[in-house]
């Protein structure tokens, strides 16, 4: 049994004392943000809202959450966020199969044919046009597709398949007669969960936030996402804020809390889902990279 040395306890410890600043560097912003959403809109204009909320107030979440836009929101987000991953899991794990099989035909081109796009692309006119040519201006299909398949997903994916899944097991149920769906779904999909569970998080985060496409591809206000109604929130409340009149310092008053309290109420889903899903992360990322 190998003991650590006096250098090994040094660096253990220094690379504890990083994790904790990092910790705190990561914890601290976002303890900042609740504070100002708990607390009074009078003591938040002030300035005098640290890591603790003053006054606590919730108004601002009544305020949020009563809105019907906030609500819609909500549905289409889930909406997009739901098919979204769903249709970003099966082209991408199918794409990442087959690449990661070692008796593809072609297999070298298929690989460069994968990469290239990932190095150089059309950018966002082309794609805008491209969207607009297939008709899917104000659908939602806008927020599904453009962008569903990520090239470096697939190729985390098939390293994953390619090193953790024993190739002679694949090949051993082909001897049994199975095919290569039969192969995919029974053999490779459930030796594979690390890595879905990670890229099923990837794209809920990536859907959840999705803010881009809502704004080039939809102008119809029922469509819209979360984060685009947040983002008019914001706006509003900014321009009442700024051409407002002594009679409306209320308004004004509230403007700068409604920000933290629309932070939250967009970040806290994901916060939310986040743990259940960090378990798989270390294995589904880093056995990849092992083999042997």
């Amino acid at each position: 049994m190998v003991e650590n040395t006096g250098k090994d306890k040094v660096f253990n410890r220094l690379v504890y004392a990083g994790l904790f600043v990092y910790i705190f560097a990561t914890a601290l912003p976002l303890l900042h943000v609740l504070a100002n959403a708990l607390s009074s809109p009078e003591m938040v204009n002030k300035g005098k809202v640290g890591l603790w909320p003053r006054q606590l107030n919730f108004s601002g979440f009544g305020q949020v959450l009563a809105d019907s836009d906030i609500l819609r929101g909500f549905l289409m987000t889930f909406v997009y966020t739901l098919l979204g991953t769903l249709l970003q899991l099966v082209l991408q794990f199918t794409a990442a199969y087959s690449l990661s099989r070692r008796d593809l035909p072609f297999k070298r081109f298929w690989i460069f044919f994968f990469l290239i796009p990932m190095f150089v692309s059309g950018g966002m006119i082309p794609t805008y046009l491209i969207v607009k040519g297939l008709r899917l201006m104000n659908t939602f299909l806008a927020m599904i597709i453009p962008g569903c398949v990520g090239i470096y997903n697939i190729v985390i994916i098939r390293t994953y398949m390619g090193t953790a899944i024993p190739w002679e097991l694949q090949e051993a149920a082909r001897i049994d007669g199975a095919s290569n769906l039969r192969i995919f779904l029974f053999i490779v999909m459930p030796l594979a969960t690390p890595i879905l569970a990670v890229m099923t998080l990837y794209g809920i985060v990536g859907y959840w936030n999705s803010y881009f496409n809502a704004l080039l591809y939809l102008t119809n206000r029922k469509l819209y996402p979360l984060q685009m109604v947040l983002q008019k929130i914001l706006v509003a409340n900014a321009g009442a804020t700024v051409g407002g009149s002594i009679g409306n310092s209320e308004q004004q008053l509230k403007s700068e809390s409604l920000k933290y309290v629309v932070m939250v109420v967009s970040c806290a889903p994901i916060l939310f889902l986040y743990p259940f899903f960090q378990r798989f992360f270390e294995k589904g990322l880093m056995i990849g990279g092992l083999k042997g």
